[in-house]
């Protein structure tokens, strides 16, 4: 398995969140990186190879052109109108349906931004392009016959829509790889699978209208749990998309064997669909004591299910592209990474 990674993410280090009602140390660190890659190395997992630069063109067939310029240039200007230098964190979030671009420094973070645990620093656009070349670089390697490889993202990407920011999230990486993958091979269907504890609310909005790609995600219930406002059962797409749409939300408390029943079902969908390729939106916050799943109700589920779960995906013998998302378990991240990974190469 070829993985995919690129040390720009250290330039996108924010020192804090706001959270609930409070300023907190991020969780989303650099150090999670670090503890994948050892882990790599240690199960002789690899060879890992630099992303190649994509440009911003298969970018933008995912994000509006205004929120990508946002993205860009934000830091800057935030800290130019007196902004605080530690992050860019709007203070306003604008009611969509009641509001319009507001491109003053101090307001546009409220337009561009659906929480406040999505931090922008001065390397943070930097940092998103390099995840989402890592993510096509991985695209292009199943385009030119790869099985399978590993698109080591950071900062991830489900929670970011077509022209929103949050959850840590700023490009969406497997949007991105997904559109790439169907643009790029003659009459290409694309499935994503998300397995992050969070629902990817993000890559929802992004594909609901289409039918080329498939979008199934098995997440905590929003009834209790981020984000809250999609992920309901009954969100099954629209217009050519409808019926492109599957989501399987699950209680709290839920271990290993519970998340195989909705595992088997989610891959029965897929294999219905019979898409060409498969992008998996690789979430570890599903692991029982996750520190951000663990604010409100977490799931159970333990390292030994990892590899199960990597190769039950692995029997639908498609081409698979694995793009990292959340997990913020520290001590247990690289195995649980190398578990997933190990399953699908069996």
């Amino acid at each position: 398995m070829i993985v995919v990674a690129s040390d720009t993410h250290l330039q996108h280090n924010p020192p804090h969140e706001f959270l609930d009602g409070a300023l907190i140390p991020i969780y989303e660190t650099p150090e999670r990186v670090v503890i994948i890659r050892g882990a790599l190395e240690r199960a002789a997992i690899g060879p890992v190879v630099e992303p190649r630069a994509f440009g911003v063109e298969p970018v933008r067939t995912v994000h509006d052109d205004g929120y990508l310029t946002y993205l860009e240039t934000i830091y800057d200007r935030w800290v130019v109108a007196g902004g605080a230098p530690e992050a860019v964190i709007p203070g306003t979030l604008a009611v969509r349906w009641m509001s319009r671009p507001h491109d003053h420094p101090l307001a546009a973070p409220g337009y561009y931004t659906f929480d406040t645990c999505a931090p922008i620093v001065a390397g943070t656009y930097a940092a998103a392009r390099a995840a989402a070349d890592v993510a096509l670089t991985g695209a292009e390697l199943l385009l030119i016959g790869s099985r399978c490889a590993y698109a080591l993202c950071r900062p991830p990407g489900h929670h970011a829509g077509r022209d929103l920011c949050g959850g840590y999230c700023f490009l969406n990486n497997a949007a991105i790889a997904a559109a790439y993958l169907v643009r790029n091979a003659p009459d290409a269907t694309c499935a994503i699978l998300d397995i992050d504890f969070h629902h990817g609310n993000g890559t929802q909005q992004i594909f609901y209208e289409r039918s080329d790609v498939l979008f199934v995600s098995i997440h905590a219930a929003p009834s209790y749990q981020y984000p809250f406002f999609l992920g309901y059962a009954d969100e099954r797409g629209a217009g050519a998309g409808e019926g492109y749409n599957l989501n399987l939300p699950l209680d709290a408390g839920v271990g290993d064997r519970e998340y195989l029943v909705a595992l088997d079902r989610a891959l029965d969908a897929i294999a219905a669909f019979a898409p060409r390729f498969l992008v998996l939106s690789a979430g570890f916050d599903t692991f029982e004591g996750d520190p951000v799943a663990n604010h409100g109700d977490s799931f159970a589920l333990s390292t030994a299910v990892y590899p199960e779960i990597g190769r039950r995906i692995a029997a639908l013998n498609l081409p698979t592209l694995v793009v990292q998302e959340g997990g913020y378990a520290i001590d247990a991240l690289g195995d649980n990474v190398v578990g997933l990974l190990q399953g699908l190469e069996e």
